[in-house]
């Protein structure tokens, strides 16, 4: 004696109610295993520790101290020769000429 196949569903549905899981007959694959794992970010965030104090920071709360930043100056110098080798627009007009 078989069971009707509506019959299994609505067991399966029902089961899936009391136990909190998804209705899947199909079994198609959903990434509900995935979903329902435990956010990583805050533990991962954990484990680096806080960032104190930048040079920024140090800059805006004491204005008057003298202070330097060797990755801004690298910065503020690479942009000053990349300004230095850019052509300008006088020098393309010329060798249009």
């Amino acid at each position: 004696m078989s069971v009707a196949r509506s019959r299994i569903l609505e067991l399966m549905k029902v089961q899936c109610r009391i136990f909190s899981s998804t209705f899947n007959p199909d079994r198609i694959r959903t990434g509900n295993k995935v979903l329902r794992e435990r956010l990583k970010g805050p533990s991962v965030a954990a484990y680096y520790p806080r960032r104190l104090a930048t040079i920024k920071d140090l800059r805006k709360l004491y204005p008057d101290l003298e202070t330097w930043d060797d990755d801004e100056d690298d910065r503020l110098e690479h942009l000053g020769l990349y300004k230095l080798a850019r052509p300008t627009l006088q020098m393309l007009d010329l060798h249009r000429v």
